[in-house]
């Protein structure tokens, strides 16, 4: 209420104001306000645009693709290093360990965590337009790379034959080389997901990444973040299990957890559900008091370091079983090429990977982007993580995107650009040269612990699950079932049924759109839904439907609904039902039963009237080849007809459509709105068209809209427009048609009047159209 009286006192001028005009219709509006000519290049003026080179064209093409030549200048070192120096530490070591953690999900030794999250920073700190997200693993992605990893490379293949040749029920795993193997399908992996990365953005299609919508996207990762539990829970229970993939594979590992749960390692079972508390716990505070605490707890770190500790001085794996990392390697390997003949076998699963850990990476640095007021290149980013796979794929890294645990590490410690990323990759740098050998007695349990404890924020996505359902029923449906998907066929699989299922969704929500019938709100010319607003009147003897939707070939059967709908009655249906009155009428004429006169048509006084027997449905074929005497006739239709036939009431004369809300148009739609106005105007209810889109207007030029009786004056540049012009019309009709007068006083006092004269016949009445012409003659 206070904001509305400051708007009146302020802006006294603008409660009312009063627009004069002409009616227009789109060649009157055309003729006073002729439609320039959009000057058009040709292709080759396009190409020597497109080809043509300056200084100025060859620094912007170099910074779009090299975006450190944009900032890397501009970066303020007395007012930034500092915090950036800060806040990679903090990353740092957060993505040391979350590296090492992220590994038993992509199914490789531990070790090749320090990598992946080292290697990939190197290249985005060139080609990435982000200044916030810290690049590296991410436990969705690295769970779809270790679904691949170990169905290409499961333990099976690597059991060692006893001394006899046969395999003993005590099986033996050849770990070296199921590690090696594994590791090259990984890397190999990797340099696929780059390359198809690097050719989506160099294609300039980061667009893609629209189709995963956030109800999609949200489903997706809560499913992955169950699976990704289901994995640890056996690391941290230190249960061996079979390694399922496909169909049902989550099904599958939770039965054989169950039933292996009485070998569980207590050791490590308390290690875990200890690192999973005091890790919640922790982030808790951290969240809660963040305004307060200038660096957030590493409390990831803090545990680690502890529970290497413990391990090494209570020995846990020799006293109590303990599953430990063992060996970390320390420096780097030499780079290594991937197994090209792997593609094949991969392909699919790459190009999911390599679009969701797009997604995922975009998805978070627009959140940061929006935040700190700049704009992220789509297509740039996929170039730069195709760049960043693809060079540590080489490094026998997995695929790398951006995690929003470690990036609001990044942002909250006060990290200003990707110095700070650089920066966090020298700690992991230090971590892979100098730690490795000291968490090498860590136990594997605390590392599933604490990827579990990362998975919060992913759960607390089903809290959404009622909000979206009060907002949007469908995109609620489309989050619980691209959730279940995923979760019954695999992340692969599951997001694919999601995407197709939100695609559904929308052809379903464009086949069966909205419409509403519109009425006039009293002394302006407004219209509104005449079922949501009262006091709204619809102009006599006019019907305004609004649609809110392209037309096309897929919802034009529900465009013609909705008009039935509406309209109250069908337009095929009523002429029908009229030309089987005229038959009957021209029956009883032939058999001297009705006689048809100056003034219309009479019933004989002396004849049994035949025309009102019931009005049954199917047609007789004899009705249409009555000979009688050429004369035509006129019938109010509705009044009461001498014939008992139910023909349907027309309680309007015009039909307005509101096409507003119509984006485009078909040939489909274009042929069958022709055939709508055809049908409407045969019963005598005239078309109009309103709020036409210009290129909605064009289209139906290109595709032969326009006829003899469907001209370009039916076309309105508004809805008021059109009711001022029919009530115009109505205004200028004042001269009532006499026969159809005395029609009416015959159909009152059935009185027999004279044959009428040829003369009046030669006048030429109306009549409905040709074919009816045909029938009354």
């Amino acid at each position: 209420m206070a904001a509305s009286g400051r708007l009146d006192s302020e802006l006294p001028e603008y409660r009312n104001y009063v627009v004069s005009r002409p009616v227009y219709n789109e060649p009157s509006f055309l003729e006073q306000y002729e439609r320039q000519l959009r000057e058009r290049k040709t292709v080759r003026e396009k190409l020597v645009k497109c080809c043509s080179c300056s200084r100025r064209r060859l620094i912007g093409i170099l910074k779009s693709l090299f975006p450190i030549l944009e900032w890397l200048p501009k970066y303020r070192v007395k007012e930034w290093l500092l915090s950036d120096t800060i806040s990679g530490v903090s990353t740092g070591l957060v993505a040391t360990l979350q590296g090492m953690a992220y590994a038993l999900l992509a199914a490789v030794p531990v070790g090749y965590g320090l990598y992946s999250a080292f290697f990939p920073i190197l290249t985005y700190f060139i080609f990435g337009t982000s200044k916030h997200i810290s690049v590296g693993p991410f436990p969705v992605v690295s769970l779809m790379v270790g679904s691949v990893v170990l169905s290409m490379a499961p333990d099976e293949q690597f059991i060692l034959p006893s001394i006899n040749g046969t395999v003993d029920n005590d099986t033996q795993i050849d770990f070296g080389a199921r590690d090696a193997e594994r590791v090259l399908i990984a890397s190999t992996l990797t340099v696929l997901v780059g390359i198809i990365q690097l050719v989506l953005g160099g294609l300039q299609i980061g667009f893609i990444v629209r189709y995963l919508a956030d109800p999609l996207v949200g489903g997706f990762t809560t499913a992955a973040a169950f699976q990704v539990f289901v994995s640890q829970l056996k690391i941290v229970l230190n249960i061996s299990t079979k390694n399922y993939n496909g169909v049902l594979s989550i099904i599958y590992t939770l039965v054989e957890i169950f039933e292996k749960i009485g070998t569980t390692n207590m050791a490590d079972f308390i290690a875990g559900l200890l690192t999973i508390v005091i890790c919640m716990v922790v982030k808790e505070i951290n969240d809660r008091f963040k305004h307060k605490i200038p660096i957030p707890i590493p409390i990831e770190v803090i545990v680690t370091i502890i529970a290497t500790a413990i391990s090494y001085g209570v020995d846990l794996e020799k006293k109590y079983n303990a599953g430990i990392v063992k060996s970390i390697p320390r420096g780097f390997l030499p780079p290594e090429l991937p197994s090209v003949n792997l593609f094949s076998q991969m392909a699919t699963a790459s190009f999911s990977i390599a679009v969701v850990a797009y997604a995922i990476a975009v998805s978070v640095g627009k959140v940061y982007a929006t935040k700190y007021d700049y704009a992220i290149d789509g297509n740039q980013e996929f170039v730069a993580f195709g760049i960043s796979n693809i060079f540590s794929g080489f490094f026998s890294c997995f695929v790398a995107t951006t995690a929003l645990s470690r990036t609001a590490v990044q942002e909250s410690t006060g990290g200003k650009t990707q110095v700070a990323g650089i920066i966090s990759a020298l700690i992991v740098l230090i971590a892979i040269v100098a730690l490795g050998k000291l968490l090498e007695p860590l136990q594997k349990s605390v590392l599933a612990a604490v990827v579990i404890a990362n998975l919060k924020g992913m759960f607390m996505q089903v809290c959404d699950v009622p909000r979206l359902w009060r907002q949007n029923k469908i995109d609620a449906v489309i989050w619980v079932f691209t959730c279940i998907a995923s979760i019954i066929l695999g992340l692969d699989l599951g997001l694919l049924a999601g995407l197709l299922f939100g695609l559904l969704t929308v052809v379903l929500r464009v086949q069966f759109p909205s419409w509403n019938d519109l009425g006039n709100v009293p002394g302006t010319d407004l219209y509104k839904s005449t079922k949501d607003y009262k006091n709204v009147d619809e102009p006599e003897g006019v019907k305004i439907v609004s649609f809110y939707s392209p037309i096309f070939y897929g919802n034009i059967d529900g465009f013609k609904k909705c008009l039935k709908s509406t309209v109250g009655f069908d337009a095929v249906r009523v002429y029908n039902k009229r030309l089987k009155a005229l038959r009957k009428i021209q029956k009883l004429i032939k058999k001297g039963q009705l006689r048809a006169t100056k003034n219309g048509i009479v019933s004989d006084a002396c004849a049994t009237n035949q025309g009102f027997e019931p009005d049954e449905d199917p047609e007789d074929p004899e009705d249409l080849d009555i000979p009688t005497k050429e004369v035509e006739i006129r019938v109010d239709w509705n009044s009461e007809l001498p014939v008992k036939v139910n023909v349907p009431k027309v309680p309007i004369h015009s039909l307005i459509l509101d096409f507003g809300a119509v984006s485009f148009l078909d040939v489909v739609a274009v042929r069958s709105l022709r055939m709508i106005v055809k049908e409407f105007h045969r019963i005598d209810v005239n078309v109009y068209f309103a709020s036409l889109k210009d290129h909605v207007i064009a289209k139906l030029e290109q595709c032969a809209f326009y006829e003899d009786n469907i001209v370009k004056d039916m076309f309105f540049l508004t809805v008021h427009d059109a009711v001022l012009y029919i009530q115009s019309q109505i205004k200028n009709e004042t001269v009532q048609d006499p026969i159809l007068e005395k029609i009416n006083l015959m159909q009152e006092y059935k009185d027999p009047l004279e044959i009428m004269d040829r003369e009046v016949n030669e006048g030429g009445l109306d009549v409905q159209d040709e074919a009816m012409r045909r029938l009354a003659s």
